[in-house]
């Protein structure tokens, strides 16, 4: 390869035009909030998703807590 060549695919970012967001990125946020909570009940439905009992959340919050509070004290 020589130094021209190199230097061509080297150049600047900013000349090239920027693409437009494609997919998700591209849709309205309402849409994005209705397709995300489709995704959500079909997790609910099919038995994936994870509901947290009252037992269960005061475990996580107390390790939550006592990991913090052990990197602040040292």
């Amino acid at each position: 390869m020589s130094l021209q060549e190199s230097s061509a695919q080297g150049q600047d970012n900013s000349t090239k035009p920027r693409r437009s967001p494609r997919g998700f990125a591209a849709m309205d946020p309402q849409r994005q909030r209705e397709i995300a909570s489709l995704g959500g009940r079909a997790a609910h439905q099919s038995g994936h998703a994870h509901e947290f009992t009252s037992d269960e959340a005061r475990v996580a919050g107390r390790k939550r807590h006592a990991r913090n509070d052990s990197t602040h004290n040292s």
